[in-house]
């Protein structure tokens, strides 16, 4: 079976898949493109496929075959994919050694790029604060690259989660250029939580007061400050240093 009208409940409650409401009733999400199904699929997130008409995967798995009109409606992209993917949200809840804290990160461009990052330099856990930017926004999954299904993402309260990392050892690490340590310069322990905070504002000031230590990145005097993606992804390259 084919589908071919846009107005089939079926394919309009795919569509609803990029909306975060409907996301979160139905604990699933939507990947683009050949690349990002793949991911999904290693992962054994991926539920079911939706395929255009006349391609096909070898997966033994849900196929929804549609349309070229079809395929159009239900794509962001500019240029329509072959394959989207219906995926299940993971539900991991174990903190690694090294992790991620983001303090109501915004842009999905700076979510992606930090998801991306924290996988290369083996910082396996990101808490995510409740009111950031939303994990599982198709902007945010396409900069990540298929990264998101490699790393153990966590939505929580961030500051009861800090108190909890420090109850158990964890040193927790904030940014600050006026009263920190050159990050290539800080000494490693072996659990520690970097904090990183909103584009606009910074760490809040609650979640600030709950740091043990600051670092900042040491850098040229021309330049006033780094996107929040590149500074988190240089401050994990340089702890991940041997």
């Amino acid at each position: 079976m084919v589908y071919s009208s846009i107005n089939n409940d079926k394919i309009k409650s795919i569509k609803k898949l990029y909306n975060k409401k409907y996301r979160d009733q139905n604990n699933m999400f939507l990947v683009e493109g050949l690349h990002l199904v793949e991911e999904a699929y290693k992962s054994n997130c991926l539920i079911s496929i939706v395929i255009l008409d006349g391609y096909d995967l070898e997966y033994d798995i849900d196929k929804i075959f549609v349309s070229d009109k079809v395929m159009k409606y239900l794509s962001e992209l500019d240029k329509p994919t072959k394959y989207i993917g219906i995926c299940e949200k993971k539900n991991n809840t174990n903190i690694s050694d090294r992790l991620v804290i983001l303090d109501d990160i915004q842009d999905p461009g700076n979510l992606g790029t930090i998801i991306r990052s924290s996988v290369a330099f083996n910082f396996n856990t990101i808490l995510i604060s409740k009111n950031s930017v939303d994990v599982y926004n198709s902007k945010v999954i396409r900069a990540s690259q298929g990264m998101l299904f490699k790393v153990n993402v966590i939505v929580c309260d961030i500051e009861q989660e800090i108190k909890k990392l420090k109850d158990n050892g964890y040193s927790i690490v904030g940014t600050d250029v006026v009263n920190g340590s050159k990050v290539n310069e800080f000494a490693k322990v072996k659990k520690i939580a970097i904090i990183m905070g909103n584009e606009g504002n910074g760490l809040s000031s609650n979640i600030k007061k709950l740091c043990d230590e600051f670092i900042y990145i040491d850098m040229n005097s021309l330049c006033e400050s780094l996107n929040v993606g590149v500074a988190t992804s240089i401050i994990m390259y340089e702890l991940n240093k041997e």
